[in-house]
């Protein structure tokens, strides 16, 4: 990827795929910043003359070693962090995409340390973030709903 991350020209294009199989969802534990060390929705950075959903499945294959089949658009969001006296460190536009599972073992790659699977109700005791918490709602609704 080229750019930077910290401390950006302009904001970066993030994509992530949430994958929902037998009602849990399957979340990663971050091991760089942002977020590192926390469970979050696999993704990272859209590369350049990559279409978003050729990024979406490179990320998970990248992160999880498991193919997906991108179905839904989720929700598109910004994570804005700024610094003590206005320098923005952050900047991405983020776009999460509902995915299906194809084939593989999720286990953890590249910049992960750890793969769970999640119950709705479990959502808690991850500790994410209100956004990842709020797309990951959407996108369990969103799957009852394509069964239906």
């Amino acid at each position: 990827m080229t750019g930077r991350r910290e401390y950006p020209e302009r904001p970066m294009v993030g994509v992530g795929g949430v994958v929902i199989a037998n009602d849990r969802v399957l979340l990663i534990r971050r091991g760089s910043a942002p977020l590192k060390g926390e469970w979050s929705i696999p993704g990272g950075m859209l590369e350049i003359a990559e279409t978003i959903v050729q990024g979406v499945q490179r990320e998970m294959l990248e992160e999880t070693a498991i193919e997906v089949q991108v179905l839904d658009l989720i929700e598109v969001f910004e994570r804005i962090s700024v610094e003590e006296g206005g320098r923005t460190k952050y900047h991405f536009v983020i776009l999460d995409y509902l995915c299906e599972l194809v084939r593989g073992e999720p286990r953890a790659g590249s910049d992960v340390t750890d793969v769970a699977w999640a119950a709705e109700a479990d959502l808690a005791q991850f500790s994410l973030t209100p956004t990842a918490t709020r797309v990951i709602q959407k996108a369990f609704n969103l799957a009852r709903d394509r069964k239906s």
